[in-house]
């Protein structure tokens, strides 16, 4: 609990009342991961995880990056879930002709681990929520104590409602084998305080609105010419149309990146090779397609996760482009992150 504390004051500020329970139920699984018995003892069980969430803003990264690097053990391993879920489609396809699919990959990725950290744990697509919930069995068979974080309670994933049935034995489980921790209260810590680091190069980013050539030249960019187009690979033979490759920036269009079916893992693709993005054509949300939206708050969970730097221009002020209907499930979430940008708006823009 004093390594939360010391944390919180260095980063100047006190762990408030939800917080600080959740700090006490985090040292308590510390305690059960570092435990030890005698010589001639069996082995300690597992302790029991914690499925930690809250709304965006309240710490939950904070704490689990605390925690995770206070816990000394060596066999220990903290991912974003939606880099475990793209690593885990491809092992499983390498294993496809086992009988024992799933946990053959899960053994794959995860060795000898036996304390797992989930970053931003969700479930959208109803493709992937009966592979999840076989996955998030096998974890648990082997013996692998998990601890997530979400924006979701486990009875809030899966949320359409025309899909939410088939997720409810994975809900089950999940409350049945962890510890549910909310991180209440109503201040989001990301607003007042950023990320509570030296600042990212994500944060180092810009939003633009609505994008003229001195706006642009204000980041050091030029706007694309046409002879610049060219294709973008993201694995599995797929591309992506890029209005500009220079170095290690790519600058896409939305409608190019969010209008077609790509995946979160076309994402991370296109993620891993370039540390800098443009994004423009970005217009009011509450006017596109759903799934193009929802892809939009995906590719914000990918370019911030990943520290990319990242120049989005608009054609709207940003809160004007996340009001209204058909936003994103998560859309609060990608209203706080793009909140760590500097915003630039033309004063003749209307």
């Amino acid at each position: 609990m004093r390594e939360f504390e010391r944390a919180a004051q260095q980063a100047g500020f006190v762990l408030d009342d939800a917080q600080r329970q959740a700090a006490l139920r985090l040292a308590e699984l510390g305690a059960g991961l570092t435990r030890r018995r005698g010589l001639f003892s069996r082995p300690a069980a597992p302790p029991r995880g914690v499925y930690l969430w809250g709304s965006v803003g309240r710490g939950k990264s904070w704490l689990t990056t605390t925690f995770y690097e206070a816990v000394p053990l060596r066999n220990k391993r903290r991912l974003h879930f939606h880099d475990f879920f793209r690593e885990f489609h491809a092992a499983y396809h390498r294993n496809r002709g086992d009988s024992r699919v799933t946990d053959r990959a899960v053994t794959e990725l995860l060795g000898d681990c036996r304390f797992l950290v989930f970053d931003e744990f969700h479930v959208h697509d109803a493709g992937d929520a009966m592979l999840i919930g076989r996955v998030l069995r096998s974890i648990l068979d082997q013996k692998i104590t998990l601890l997530t974080t979400s924006n979701y309670p486990p009875a809030g994933l899966l949320p359409n409602p025309v899909f939410h049935e088939m997720f409810e034995p994975t809900i089950k489980m999940l409350e049945e084998t962890m510890d549910v921790v909310e991180l209440g209260g109503g201040r989001d810590y990301r607003a007042e305080y950023g990320s509570g680091t030296a600042r990212s190069e994500f944060e180092r980013g810009a939003y633009l609105w609505p994008g003229t050539g001195e706006q642009l030249a204000g980041q050091g960019l030029t706007p694309p010419e046409a002879a610049e187009r060219q294709p973008v690979e993201v694995g599995g033979g797929r591309t992506v149309p890029a209005l500009a490759v220079r170095g290690d920036l790519v600058w896409f269009d939305f409608h190019d990146l969010c209008d077609r079916p790509y995946s979160t893992g076309d994402y991370l693709a296109a993620v891993d090779r370039f540390p800098v993005w443009v994004l423009s054509g970005l217009p009011r949300l509450a006017g596109e397609d759903r799934d193009a939206a929802q892809r939009f708050a995906n590719l914000i969970d990918v370019l911030c996760d990943r520290d990319v730097r990242l120049v989005l221009v608009g054609e709207a002020p940003l809160d004007d482009v996340l009001r209204g209907e058909n936003l994103p499930l998560d859309v609060n979430r990608t209203a706080s992150r793009l909140s760590l940008l500097s915003a630039t708006a033309d004063s003749d823009a209307h």
